[in-house]
């Protein structure tokens, strides 16, 4: 098969040859060293890979862009442990394959609620079955609008440890963060939201 070459639209200090996935790891380099232009070109540059990624993974359409904000957010939260020594391509789609399947699991656990519900209702049709899910899911959202108050390692912490369910060394092999200031992020998460809702009604 003959290979393709490209022509840059732009100019460029590589040569021409390099591949699309050295281009953007060198991108990267730049990104960690504080070059803050090209890292914004870079994570435009990858939307399009996680795009494919989270298609692979069976991620409804209406749901990719969801896949690619987690995917990104992750990304500018770990950046630091990427080596630019390897494939910035696949360090990127490991993480958007893991940021699908938690959307894949998100959505097929809502599902199997909303399934659960309506059979609830339409075997009692009760006023106070919808009055106690509306009330669950104001709990939820105000749980939610807590944890995006806390202090970043912290709403980190639960997010990884709490919400998405990772072990300590899943998690600190993710975010960059060891066990130990993982454990005690989480602690003082799990303190702040009991004192925040203790005195709620």
């Amino acid at each position: 098969m003959g290979r393709v070459r490209t022509v840059p639209v732009e100019p460029a200090t590589a040569s021409t040859s390099e591949t699309p996935d050295r281009r953007r790891a060198a991108w990267m380099a730049a990104a960690q060293a504080g070059d803050r232009r090209t890292y914004e070109k870079l994570l435009a540059d990858s939307v399009a890979l996680i795009r494919v990624a989270a298609r692979r993974q069976g991620v409804a359409q209406d749901h990719i862009d969801d896949v690619v904000q987690e995917t990104l957010i992750t990304v500018h939260r770990v950046r630091h442990t990427y080596d630019p020594t390897r494939s910035y391509d696949a360090w990127l789609t490991a993480i958007a394959n893991r940021r699908a399947i938690d959307a894949l699991r998100s959505r097929g656990r809502r599902d199997s609620r909303e399934v659960r519900d309506d059979h609830a209702l339409d075997s009692h049709p009760d006023q106070h079955d919808a009055s106690a899910a509306a009330e669950s899911g104001q709990r939820a959202r105000r749980l939610r609008e807590a944890i995006a108050e806390l202090p970043p390692g912290q709403r980190e912490a639960v997010e990884q440890l709490g919400l998405r369910e990772r072990s300590l060394s899943e998690a600190a092999e993710l975010t960059g963060r060891n066990t130990g200031a993982l454990k005690v992020n989480l602690h003082r998460a799990l303190k702040a939201l009991r004192d925040r809702f203790h005195g709620e009604p």
